[in-house]
C-alpha cells in the first residue's frame, strides 16, 4: 500500500493530527505530510502513505496559493485570531489606497522573521515552547518569494479584508499579514486561512478527512508529473535497486522517475553524463 492523498484539512486540528487519523485509519506508521498547516488553518494537506513518504521531496508541491482574512487594527502575539492582543491602532479611512500602496513592497522575494510561535527550532527547542514561556529571542529572517498578493476590497466586512497570495513554501502567511499591518501602521493579524493550491494539485479534488479511504490514493505514477517518466527494463530494475547506476542511452539529463513493466514507480534516478544514478527505490518486496 502505496500512494499520495489529497486531503481537505478541518479547522482545529494540527497536520499531525492529521496523519495519526491516517495511520489509524491505514494500519501503517509510514505516512508523512508535506507542508504544515496551523491548526486555525483549513485546506489542502498533501499526504503521503507507506513507501511514497520516500517521495514527498520530489512532488510538484510549489507555489502554494491561500485565500486569508487579515483583521486590521491590532496585533497578537500569534499573529493569528488565536493569541492575546498586544497591541491596538486606528484603522485608516484610505485603507484600500494604503494597502495598494504597500502591496508592492510585499510581492517578489522579501524577508520574513519567522514568529515566535511557530516550530522553528532554536537550540534544538521549537520556538513556540520557548515563547509560551514568555521569552523572546533573536530569529534569523529568511527569504520568501510572494507571486501575488491581491485584496478583495469587495467582500471587506469592516475591518476584515479578504486576500489571496501565492506564495513560495516556508511563507508565514500570517506573518505576512502582520507585516502588511506594520507597514500600514494600525497592526494586523490573520483571521482566517484555507490552502487552496499546492504545486498542481488543488482543494477541489481534496477528501475530507473523516472520509479519506485506501481508494483515494493516487499512485507516484500520477503525482510525480510534470517529473519526466522512463520506463527501465526488468534485467536493469534489480541493479537500480541494488543502488547500481546504469548506462542510458539518453541525451537528456535532468531527474526522473523510474517505472517497472506495469507501470508503477518504483523509484527516482538522476541521468548525468549517459549514465542513470538511482536516488530513492522502493524495495521490490514493498510493493507487492
Amino acid at each position: 500500500m502505496l500512494g499520495i492523498l489529497l486531503v481537505h484539512k478541518p479547522d482545529g486540528v494540527t497536520s499531525h493530527d492529521v496523519v495519526d487519523v491516517i495511520r489509524r485509519r491505514f494500519g501503517t506508521r509510514r505516512v508523512g505530510h508535506a507542508g504544515t498547516l496551523d491548526p486555525l488553518a483549513t485546506g489542502l494537506l498533501v499526504v503521503a502513505v507507506g513507501p511514497a513518504t520516500r517521495f514527498l521531496q520530489y512532488l510538484p508541491l510549489e507555489p502554494k496559493v491561500y485565500e486569508g482574512v487579515a483583521t486590521f487594527g491590532a496585533e497578537t502575539n500569534t499573529q493569528d485570531s488565536e493569541g492575546e492582543v498586544l497591541a491596538t491602532g486606528v484603522v485608516p479611512l484610505d485603507l484600500q489606497d494604503q494597502l495598494l500602496l504597500a502591496r508592492s513592497k510585499f510581492v517578489g522575494l522579501i524577508q520574513q522573521l519567522p514568529p515566535m510561535f511557530s516550530a522553528v527550532k532554536k537550540g534544538g527547542k521549537p520556538l513556540y515552547v520557548l515563547a509560551r514561556q514568555g521569552q523572546e529571542i533573536e530569529r534569523d529572517p529568511r527569504t520568501v518569494h510572494i507571486g501575488r498578493l491581491e485584496f478583495d476590497w469587495n467582500a471587506r466586512i469592516g475591518n476584515d479584508v479578504p486576500f489571496t497570495v501565492e506564495c513560495s513554501g516556508g511563507t508565514y502567511v500570517r506573518t505576512l499579514a502582520h507585516d502588511v499591518g506594520r507597514e500600514i501602521g494600525c497592526g494586523a493579524y490573520l483571521s482566517k486561512l484555507v490552502r487552496t493550491e499546492v504545486g498542481r494539485f488543488r482543494l477541489d479534488h481534496a477528501r475530507p478527512l473523516d472520509e479519506v479511504q485506501r481508494e483515494d490514493l493516487i499512485p507516484l505514477a500520477e503525482a510525480l508529473p510534470p517529473m519526466r517518466l522512463v520506463t527501465v527494463a526488468e534485467r536493469d530494475q534489480i541493479r537500480i535497486r541494488q543502488g547500481q547506476s546504469l548506462r542510458w542511452d539518453d541525451e537528456s539529463e535532468g531527474t526522473v522517475g523510474l517505472l517497472d513493466s506495469h507501470g508503477e514507480v518504483f523509484g527516482v534516478g538522476k541521468i548525468e553524463s549517459g549514465r542513470l544514478h538511482p536516488e530513492v527505490v522502493i524495495p521490490l518486496e514493498a510493493m507487492l
